[in-house]
């Protein structure tokens, strides 16, 4: 004796059982509440086919078939559903068939409670069977759809770093990868050092965590980063996440529009550019722009220091040194012989004679802004293509 007649008499009366079990799932699971998420029309079918596949093993012992479970999971998990929530709703609609089970068999003589234990046994396995299959075939179809939205989520950064991107799709882009549509935002460009290296990896999820939405791309020997600024203080807070990555990194200026994206790239890498000394550190572009325009023209900013300081930049190498050391500092001072003088730990007159030297030397006066200025830049220049070493920066006499 089996459960042939049990099961035949409730195939008869499956779509009435498919729909008090898509009700039960429905009251009692919160994910399949919401009807745009999982329309109830689309998961009464879902328990029709579940409850067939049960019903069918049972009236003609056939082989186990897991089609209706494949397409259960594959289903749920591009619905969004969390895989926990799916094989709940499973668990319900398998615990109302059997009860539907029981409660028909109940009415029939011939089926005895061994028959039944036994039936229990088989098909709570058939269910723990039905359900692998359907985690199985969610957690595949997740997969898939993970890589694939990585791929289209690198695509629409890379799009707006480089500006392959229209209006049309600008504000879609945001939305798809979080970012508000509006700025302000700023680009962060990071130094890297082996391939494939993130040197500030976790910063995303700090500044998620902080409330600063970002979008990361990264490149053999960079990470870039677009960053929303929601807030007045959030720009600190960026700083502060940045700087404890121990990278060394370069910032834009705040931008609000995401078509400005390729333009504060170049700012960010700029400023990277631009960040004196090998070590870590944060240079924002707004930091020191004329040092920012000068790293833009490189081959200009060459030029500039030949014509401004050619007669220093031609000395022996100490004394260019010592003279090119001491107009940093007395830059660095606004100026000042007597504040230069203490961070070089040299008496203020032998700065002074030493800005002396400079001036007949390029004939320039540094009382005059003009050529404060040209004199300022070219330094500028200087320092960036590092004429100086780590030792002449140490000569202190």
């Amino acid at each position: 004796m089996d459960l042939t007649g049990v099961a035949a008499a409730l195939q008869s009366r499956l779509p009435g059982l498919a729909e008090r079990m898509a009700l039960r799932i429905r009251s009692e699971v919160e994910a399949y509440k919401d009807e745009t998420l999982i329309p109830f029309e689309s998961l009464r079918r879902s328990c029709c086919a579940n409850a067939d596949f049960v019903l069918t093993h049972f009236e003609r012992k056939e082989s186990l078939d897991t089609e209706a479970a494949l397409e259960t999971g594959q289903l749920r998990a591009e619905q969004g559903v969390p895989l926990a929530d799916t094989l709940r709703a499973y668990r319900i609609g398998s615990e109302l068939v059997w009860t539907e089970i029981v409660a028909e068999a109940r009415t029939r003589p011939e089926v005895s409670d061994d028959l039944l234990v036994s039936a229990s046994a088989e098909f709570w396995a058939l269910s723990g069977r039905y359900a692998e299959a359907v985690a199985g075939a969610y957690r595949r179809t997740a997969t898939e759809l993970s890589a694939r939205g990585q791929a289209r989520r690198a695509a629409l950064v890379e799009a707006l770093f480089t500006g392959v991107i229209t209006d049309h799709t600008l504000w879609g882009a945001a939305r798809e990868l979080g970012l508000p549509e509006q700025g302000p935002y700023a680009v962060a460009v990071a130094e890297g050092g082996a391939p494939g290296e993130e040197p500030l990896a976790g910063a995303e999820a700090v500044l998620r965590q902080a409330r600063l939405p970002s979008a990361w791309r990264s490149l053999p020997d960079q990470q870039l980063a677009l960053i929303a600024l929601p807030t007045a203080a959030a720009q600190d807070v960026c700083l502060r996440v940045l700087r404890r990555s121990r990278a060394r990194v370069g910032i834009s200026p705040s931008f609000s529009s995401l078509r400005s994206t390729p333009q504060n790239l170049r700012f960010a890498r700029l400023a990277l550019s631009g960040l004196p000394g090998t070590g870590p550190g944060v240079a924002r572009f707004d930091d020191d722009p004329l040092a920012m325009v000068v790293a833009a023209a490189p081959a200009e900013a060459a030029r500039l220091a030949q014509v401004s300081l050619g007669p220093v930049l031609g000395l022996p190498a100490a004394e260019r040194s010592r003279l090119l050391h001491t107009l940093e500092h007395w830059f660095a001072a606004g100026g000042s012989a007597n504040s230069a003088s203490q961070s070089l730990f040299v008496h203020p007159n032998t700065v002074r004679y030493r800005i002396r030297r400079i001036e007949e030397l390029t004939g320039r006066s540094l009382s005059d802004p003009r050529a404060t200025a040209e004199i300022g830049a070219a330094l500028l220049s200087v320092r960036g293509r590092g004429p100086t070493s780590a030792g002449d920066s140490a000569e202190n006499g």
